[in-house]
């Protein structure tokens, strides 16, 4: 009987980059992956994976994506979380100019514009989703009615920019009369997609931010912020419960726009995944008996 174990790889920016690590150890233990449904980052890591089927090679694109001079043009420090001691200057310049950049979006749909992320996709693979070696998914959300939005054929480098369109920061992306953002709008990890694609199991990785992790709430935006968050992280908890296995890296102390902790979070992808195996031993062995 073949194994089918589907992946549901979860957004949180940075934080993300944990799916490299956990997809490191799962090709290391020749676990088969039928199917991919990401979310956001964990769209760009699992298209990534799913286009190259070689985990050497989605890490080393990965790691270009990030360290192309676009990155620097979108200033990620000033989203960071400055926490260390003796950082709280650089921790309210930073919200200061976070303030000021969305003053930008008045007059406009995003901060950053659409040649801007073009550039920075361009790095990224592209392919018909339909062609590629292992099965693939991305979720995005409809601005205009409201709906969860499955990609699975087409262009794989607009559905991944689809699924990562920050609200806010990047444009919105328009697919089929559809004007697509962040697929974590509305389900930050697609459990219940992959459960629809044939598998015998699914397998989430949650990179979701730790809730009691909070600023002061002094001012309305953190209030909007941290209300935000409150949201996500519920609506994760109830996707989540449709997993076998859930997969959790120790990553919830990283900000979004952490990409230069990146060996620290691959690293924490790859414990999380070691600690899971004796639970994915255990499962091939009830499917082998049957």
């Amino acid at each position: 009987m073949k194994i089918k174990i589907g992946l549901a790889l979860g957004g949180g920016g940075a934080r993300g980059l944990a799916h490299i690590g956990v997809l490191k150890i799962f090709v290391r233990e020749k676990i088969p992956i039928y199917q991919i449904t990401g979310c956001s980052i964990g769209a760009i890591i699992g298209g990534a994976y799913a286009y190259f089927n070689d985990i050497e090679k989605t890490e080393n694109s990965i790691r270009k994506l990030i360290n192309n001079s676009t990155v620097k043009k979108f200033n990620l420090e000033t989203y960071a979380d400055y926490r260390k001691p003796n950082a709280h200057l650089n921790y309210y310049l930073n919200t200061l100019k976070r303030y000021f950049s969305m003053l930008k979006t008045l007059g406009k749909t995003s901060i950053y514009d659409e040649d801007l992320i073009n550039e920075l996709f361009k790095l990224f693979p592209d392919s018909p989703i339909e062609n590629l070696p292992i099965r693939f998914a991305c979720i995005a959300t409809d601005l205009i009615s409201g709906r969860e939005i499955v990609i699975n054929e087409g262009s794989l480098r607009k559905a991944v920019i689809a699924s990562s369109s920050i609200p806010g920061i990047f444009p919105p992306v328009e697919i089929d009369n559809q004007l697509l953002i962040d697929g974590a709008a509305t389900d930050s990890i697609p459990v219940q997609i992959v459960r629809g694609q044939g598998v015998q199991y699914v397998f989430a990785v949650d990179v979701t931010r730790c809730l009691e992790d909070r600023d002061e709430l002094d001012n309305g935006l953190k209030i909007l912020y941290r209300s935000e968050d409150i949201v996500t992280y519920h609506l994760t908890q109830e996707r989540l419960a449709g997993a076998d296995l859930v997969i959790r890296p120790k990553v919830r102390h990283f900000s979004w726009a952490s990409i230069d902790q990146i060996d620290k979070i691959i690293k924490a992808g790859e414990d999380a995944a070691e600690k899971a195996l004796p639970v994915i031993e255990h499962i091939f062995k009830g499917l082998k008996r049957l």
